[in-house]
């Protein structure tokens, strides 16, 4: 068991996952395999001594420690489940981590699947920016029992500075899941200032200025609205509307599921989904701001 766990397998080498790996593999003093679709970043990752795979059952077989990073929910499922799932052939013992944004309900079934097999199951969704996996200063909130999170703990510090343990699985997504709810709502409330200042007649710099020395300051007002929504930066190959849309559908989910209405984050849904309709959908997801700026 303990040669199983010295190797580690990485799943899903998008704009995240790809600095996660790197830093697994420069970090973590492990072997490390990977696994994409695409051949570009297995063949970037080489260069740091991660050690390409041919398909997600090949790490399953040589990985006891195994991590995702995925874009949605529906692939975790289809690279968990099946007859052919990772989840069908790892061993007990073995540790599946997730640090995708996942629906609640989805990673509990899976962690309920995973212990059938002895399998341990962690979610560990990561937040910040595409900076921060590089420097491997990423926000990480964990779901895990006590004695997963132990094991997986110097693995994720090798990703991230500020780990949270925020109780059983599922904990973890809960935690991002409102993170990013609470974000995008604020976004919106900074669009609509903006909107409204511009049009009062009173500059946008100088109103986001004054509302950082104020009761106003916060991170979304120092990063998306300084930095996106205020000079109109909304580059692709950043956390795009898309996904933005697909993550607030996750809390919303998660609020109808719990009995609590959450208007705030249905107003933040339907800005999102006008982006998308409006063709701003792989732009950066302030890019809802436009359609504040428009009336709708």
């Amino acid at each position: 068991m303990e040669e199983r766990l010295a190797e580690i397998g990485f799943i899903g080498l998008g704009v995240m996952g790809e600095p996660m790996c790197r830093n697994l593999a420069g970090k973590s003093g492990r072997v490390v395999r990977g696994f994409d679709v695409r051949e570009e970043p297995l063949a970037r990752l080489a260069g740091h001594g991660v050690l390409a795979t041919a398909n997600p059952n090949e790490l399953a077989d040589h990985c006891g420690v195994i991590f995702l990073s995925l874009p949605s929910g529906e692939l975790v499922a289809e690279i968990c489940e099946g007859a052919n799932g990772l989840l069908a052939r790892m061993s007990a013992g073995d540790i599946l981590v997730d640090m995708s944004t996942t629906p609640v309900d989805l990673t509990r079934r899976l962690a309920e699947r995973a212990a059938e097999r002895g399998v341990h199951f962690a979610d560990a969704p990561i937040a910040r920016t595409r900076v921060a996996a590089e420097q491997g200063s990423l926000s990480i909130t964990v779901g895990a029992d006590e004695r997963t999170y132990a094991a997986i703990n110097p693995l994720l510090a090798c990703c991230g500075t500020d780990l949270t343990h925020c109780g059983p699985v599922g904990s973890g997504q809960v935690v991002k899941i409102l993170n990013n709810m609470v974000m995008m709502e604020t976004v919106v409330a900074l669009s609509e200032a903006l909107a409204i200042a511009n049009r009062a007649g009173v500059d946008g710099a100088t109103l986001f200025d004054a509302f950082a020395k104020g009761s106003a300051d916060s991170f979304a007002l120092r990063n998306h609205g300084m930095k996106a929504v205020l000079p109109q930066t909304f580059p692709e190959r950043a956390f795009s509307a898309a996904y933005a849309y697909k993550d607030l559908g996750y809390a919303l989910r998660l609020a109808e599921a719990v009995g609590v209405q959450a208007e705030g984050a249905h107003v933040a849904g339907a800005m999102l989904r006008k982006s998308i309709e409006r063709g701003d959908g792989e732009l950066y997801w302030p890019v809802i701001s436009r359609v504040v700026a428009s009336g709708g």
